[in-house]
């Protein structure tokens, strides 16, 4: 009978240590997923405050940049690249996309090669607008120039365009237009295309992490668009 009572104590007292345990992993737990939530909330506001100042930095150097080419060139140029990236795509890359393509890019003084050339990559080869990229821990990119939710809207606020969801990435004149005021803020940044590329395939936090690691900016990625967008510019002299 003593034996009994001393295994009800003992039981008693293992139960209380588990509640006892179970309580304080539930409050440290608790605290976790507070602690996790500002945390989150804070790179939240900073990321909100980084995207404000890219945002504020592009308008300023779109402000101090000059007129480009008279309409009529821009015209012309636009016609000739336009036949030239369908018939490089197999048909694939529509010349009214091309036409398009070209006079943004020299309206925004970016190389409409290297525009050409990165919607290929991203692509891969098919220019396929209604693309749905792989899920990452980031999400997924979507549309021709694979843009991802979280960068689109302040990409389009720069752009001065609105942005309601998703499924205007899915609009070809919508994706490339981001894709060049995108290039055009990354150049202006970097003032080097190795960077900017890279920083648009991998982040831009991504590439300072690239170059820590490398010691340098020339990922595959730059360098085939960039080679790439010499020979498109080379067939275009030849073709005069």
């Amino acid at each position: 009978m003593r034996n009994k009572k001393h295994l009800y104590i003992l039981f008693g007292a293992f139960m209380s240590l588990i509640m006892a345990l179970s309580y304080t992993f539930l409050q440290n737990h608790t605290l976790k997923q507070k602690l996790e939530k500002k945390k989150e909330q804070t790179l939240l506001l900073e990321s909100e405050k980084d995207y404000q100042q890219m945002v504020s930095f592009y308008k300023k150097e779109r402000q101090s940049k000059k007129p480009q080419a008279s309409g009529f060139v821009v015209r012309k140029e636009a016609q000739k690249l336009a036949k030239q990236f369908h018939k490089h795509s197999d048909g694939r890359f529509k010349e009214e996309w091309g036409q398009f393509l070209v006079t943004e890019s020299l309206r925004n003084d970016v190389d409409p090669y290297i525009v050409y050339e990165l919607l290929r990559v991203e692509t891969g080869n098919k220019f396929d607008p209604t693309l749905v990229g792989p899920k990452t821990k980031y999400g997924r990119a979507y549309g021709m120039a694979q843009f991802m939710e979280n960068t689109a809207p302040w990409i389009a606020e720069m752009a001065g365009m609105e942005y309601e969801s998703k499924e205007q990435l899915f609009n070809p004149y919508y994706a490339i237009q981001l894709s060049i005021v995108y290039l055009d803020y990354l150049h202006a940044k970097y003032d080097d295309w190795d960077k900017a590329l890279t920083a648009y395939h991998r982040g831009m936090y991504g590439l300072e992490k690239y170059i820590q690691k490398e010691g340098h900016a020339e990922s595959w990625y730059a360098k085939e668009i960039q080679q790439k967008a010499e020979k498109q510019e080379l067939i275009a002299v030849g073709d005069k």
